[in-house]
C-alpha cells in the first residue's frame, strides 16, 4: 500500500512521519485522537489538515 499523505524527510521534524511534508507529525495527530478529539474538532483547529490526512494516518498507524 502506498501512502501519499504521510511523508518522511530528514529535514522536516527530524525525519518523523509528517502530514504532507508539513511540520505536523503523525504522532501529534494520533495523540489528539487518543486524547478523545474528534476528526471534526481536529480539522476545525488545524484548517490546513484535510480529512484524507487523518484517514491515511489511521490506516498506516491504526489505534489499538
Amino acid at each position: 500500500m502506498k501512502f501519499t499523505r504521510i511523508t518522511v524527510d530528514p529535514e522536516v521534524c527530524s525525519g518523523k512521519p509528517c502530514i504532507r511534508g508539513q511540520r505536523f507529525p503523525v504522532s501529534r495527530l494520533l495523540g489528539l485522537l487518543s486524547a478523545g478529539e474528534t476528526k471534526e474538532s481536529i480539522l476545525k483547529a488545524y484548517p490546513y489538515l484535510e480529512p484524507e490526512d487523518i484517514d491515511e494516518a489511521l490506516q498506516r498507524y491504526p489505534r489499538s
